[in-house]
């Protein structure tokens, strides 16, 4: 009867059970209806005759169409380092909550002893050895159950359950961040052996040119002078071939540590030179609404949010008799064949009551506590969403200038190569001097470098467009059951 009473007040009990503390909203911010510079890309598409893609792309990088590009991203996602230790970091917390999750139901304990005393002579006087010796057995199965009356577990389950859910989004905003920083960097390792390539083009023309200089200057149809600036611009051009071979090399070592390996562990896959990859359809940008709702930076402050305003319920509960429901099935016995005899049973049912009302300025504290962390991640969410916005409207600029910047650049590099071509031909005439060879050469040599790079700039412009909406990337992290479940 006693159980059965105690096991109906306690269904009551629950059944009437609040959780104390404020339940979570989630805050509403005034965002624009569209991009202050979405029109840069249409513009670009229109007057490229590309067609626009209804919305990024989780695999943006296929739309570069270079398979190579394509292996690193993918052996980055499955070796890279860093995200390995982000997913060991998703794992903790997914462990967390199941050990949350477990403070709902009761705590079973199992017990047994055995126990052989003897007392001395001196503390039993007079008494004979056997009847100074005693033995004890006893087994049993203890429990208790916190009774979540004022919602302190249901509070804390709902804060771990949140910060896994930020976990998770930390890991997919890694992997949008390593994906773009693989892309960047093969996009800059291509760009820097065109430069490369350009470079040492230049040179052999130039080498060229003091040959013919030379070739007149032992004709005697031309000075020592015309030679001693020929030779300087060659040199001038072969000295810029160095450091771009020493960025190129950088950048394969970057590559390499990107996806798991050693510094060195790409350089014969890299090395053959490659064109830029071509660059992909261009995407719609979408409203500001939904690049929030990708976002994964953005998901993982909301979900830092959700966790802190929990947290003021777990520590408000303290303001309230905590009730702790214990009990206790077992046997003793003088004799081990007579432990689980009806005669030897135990047990014991009890209902304890832990209250810190004498230490309610200390629980007030922690409150106070839990409110400005509450509020700082409120405004750390708000800041998160600022710099989301202000990442995609800087790369839909960037990128859009960029695309205008490459096709004057590409326009002089084309006008100035043909102008270097009809120099030589001219001074080989002898109607022009070398002094307009050689600018020309210099001219050709800066445009051509400057369309490179140039171009590198359009190409790393859509991969940083791409990362900054961050599209569908929720579906590159298997969400454990743990999170999944409510």
């Amino acid at each position: 009867m006693v159980i059965r009473t105690l096991v109906l007040g306690v269904a009551a009990a629950l059944l009437s059970a609040c959780a104390v503390g404020p339940d979570y909203v989630r805050p509403t911010l005034a965002t624009p209806d569209a991009f202050a510079h979405a029109g840069e890309t249409a513009a670009v598409a229109n007057a490229a005759t590309e067609t626009a893609s209804p919305q990024a792309d989780v695999e943006f990088w296929r739309g570069f169409n270079d398979a190579m590009l394509t292996q690193l991203v993918e052996d980055a996602l499955s070796a890279n380092h860093d995200l390995r230790i982000a997913l060991s970091r998703y794992d903790r917390a997914n462990a967390l909550l199941r050990g949350a999750k477990f403070d709902r139901f009761p705590t079973l304990t199992a017990s047994a002893n055995a126990q052989d005393a003897r007392s001395s002579s001196d503390q039993l006087p007079g008494v004979a050895r056997e009847a100074r010796d005693n033995e004890s057995y006893s087994a049993g199965v203890n429990a208790s159950w916190e009774l979540d009356v004022w919602g302190r577990v249901r509070r804390n389950v709902e804060a771990q359950r949140a910060d896994t859910w930020a976990s998770a989004a930390d890991l997919q905003a890694l992997q949008v961040t390593i994906v773009g920083e693989v892309a960047s960097g093969y996009v800059e390792l291509r760009g820097l052996q065109e430069r490369l390539r350009v470079a040492r083009e230049n040179a052999d023309n130039q080498r060229e040119t003091l040959r013919l200089v030379d070739a007149r200057f032992s004709a005697g149809r031309g000075t020592e002078f015309d030679t001693s600036r020929a030779r300087a611009q060659l040199e001038a051009t072969l000295s810029r071939v160095p450091a771009l071979e020493a960025q190129v090399a950088v950048a394969m070592h970057r590559l390499a540590v990107l996806t798991g390996r050693t510094p060195d562990a790409l350089i014969a896959q890299l090395e053959p030179q490659q064109p830029l990859p071509a660059l992909p359809a261009l995407l719609d940008a979408g409203t500001p609404g939904d690049l929030l709702r990708r976002r994964p930076d953005v998901a993982a402050a909301e979900h830092r949010l959700h966790a802190s305003t929990a947290r003021i319920g777990v520590a408000t509960a303290d303001l309230f008799p905590r009730f702790t429901l214990g009990g206790l099935i077992g046997s003793q016995a003088i004799d081990s064949s007579a432990l689980f005899e009806r005669a030897s049973e135990t047990r014991l049912v009890a209902l304890g009551i832990d209250w810190s009302f004498l230490d309610i300025g200390r629980v007030r504290a922690r409150i106070a506590a839990s409110d400005a962390d509450a509020a700082g991640e409120l405004a750390r969410y708000q800041q998160t969403v600022l710099l989301a916005l202000e990442d995609a409207e800087n790369a839909l600029v960037r990128y859009g200038r960029a695309r205008i910047e490459d096709g004057h650049l590409e326009r002089a590099a084309v006008d100035s190569a043909k102008a270097a071509q009809l120099a030589r031909v001219r001074y080989e005439a002898g109607a022009a001097d070398l002094f307009e060879v050689l600018d020309a050469e210099r001219t050709r040599l800066q445009a051509q470098d400057a369309f490179a790079d140039g171009r590198t700039r359009s190409v790393t412009g859509a991969v940083a467009l791409y990362k900054a909406l961050a599209g569908g990337w929720s579906s590159r992290v298997p969400l454990r059951e743990d999170v999944a479940s409510r």
